[in-house]
């Protein structure tokens, strides 16, 4: 039960519960819930101007008490990344959750399938097989399952390639009777990287064309399309505006990090991991937090007391800077880093230190990272 994960977590990180954000056994992974109700609150704003809704992604935190103030905020349902994310998601109360990915392998579907049975659900599909296979587990599970068709529009990962496809998709669809076709999806991801806001808007609109392409080809054939689903962090204020999207799956501005700070600047960072100098040799600081620290596939962490600092390398365990006379870090000293990307970050802790005005006032576990926590959780 989660109640139970929740419990151990608590346990075996609470000693910190009331101590200051800087004395913390480290690495400690450390959301500022001050900063977590601020972004909330932008992204409520911000949407407020827009056609489309918001459907937060759950990937971005791995945190059901996270999920929970952000669709107190106004959000109708939540995202997923896998199926045992959704388990999660719905055994905590949630009762609107969207896999926008594809879920393939027999004990991944029939986990699906049974979790349908009592839970509105809806998953992305982009291939005929996989939906017979749902749709034959769905069947055995006496269930029933909302779809979108995923659409490439640019990524070059998952999604049918032609609004062509996606006629043909839901036509073999509609011959299988345990599946409700409700839509198409679509990620624009590939559009992050652009530094240039213009550029990057116009990315975005090409790659929206591409979904509205799709959506439209789909009602000319008959089809329903009630629900176009794309955006992220980085591009949701073209994408919640844009006419033809009907809900946004940004994730990463309830805690942001390095890489998403440089293309929506109106968050702040909810996120740090602190760390503790482990030795200082002249110009050199070493601290105890490295590769196995932080997810770096966008870019290093960066001191948050020294933002000027790049680190010179990350190895395993260890985080080098360069410094000036400037850095007033020595032996012993703990400081916090922003990471350069927060999903893959917090997949390699257990808790959350929440911190309210300067101090730990809860522990909240990272779910889940495999699935293992389903067995955990099926009492």
């Amino acid at each position: 039960m989660i109640d139970r994960i929740r419990q151990q977590v608590r346990e075996a990180y609470g000693s910190a519960i009331g101590r200051p954000r800087n004395a913390l056994v480290t690495p400690a992974l450390i959301l500022d819930l001050d900063a977590v109700r601020r972004n909330i609150g932008t992204m409520a704003e911000l949407g407020k101007g827009w056609r489309a809704g918001l459907r937060p992604h759950f990937k971005a935190h791995k945190s059901p008490e996270l999920a929970r103030l952000q669709v107190g905020a106004g959000p109708g349902g939540v995202c997923a990344a896998t199926v045992w994310e959704a388990i999660v998601l719905i055994r905590s109360g949630m009762d609107d959750v969207l896999i926008a990915n594809e879920v393939v392998g027999r004990e991944k579907v029939r986990a699906l399938a049974e979790a349908a049975r009592d839970h509105r659900l809806a998953l992305a599909v982009d291939d005929p097989r996989n939906a017979t296979e749902v749709a034959d587990a769905l069947r055995t599970a006496g269930s029933r399952l909302d779809v979108l068709i995923d659409v490439d529009i640019g990524m070059g990962r998952g999604g049918v390639r032609s609004a062509e496809a996606a006629v043909a998709l839901a036509g073999h669809m509609a011959r299988l009777p345990n599946l409700r076709l409700r839509g198409v999806q679509g990620y624009e991801g590939h559009c992050m990287r652009e530094p240039d806001r213009a550029a990057r808007a116009a990315k975005v609109a090409a790659a929206l064309d591409r979904l509205g392409a799709a959506a439209e080809s789909l009602v000319r054939a008959g089809f329903a399309c009630d629900v176009v689903s794309a955006g992220g962090t980085g591009t949701c204020e073209v994408t919640g505006n844009d006419a033809r999207v009907t809900e946004v799956q940004a994730g990463s501005y309830v805690l942001m990090d390095r890489f998403h700070r440089g293309l929506a600047p109106r968050f702040a960072p909810a996120l740090t991991v602190l760390g503790t100098v482990i030795t200082r040799q002249g110009a050199t600081v070493v601290l105890d937090c490295g590769r196995k620290s932080f997810g770096i596939d966008f870019g290093p962490p960066s001191l948050v007391d020294y933002p000027f600092y790049e680190p010179r390398y990350l190895a395993e365990e260890h985080a080098l800077f360069d410094v000036d006379d400037r850095c007033r870090l020595s032996l012993g000293d703990t400081a916090e880093l922003i990471p350069g990307y927060t999903p893959s970050t917090i997949n390699l802790y257990d808790a959350y230190h929440v911190v309210e005005k300067g101090r730990v006032v809860d522990i909240w576990p990272v779910l889940p990272r495999g699935p293992g926590h389903l067995g955990m959780l099926s009492a």
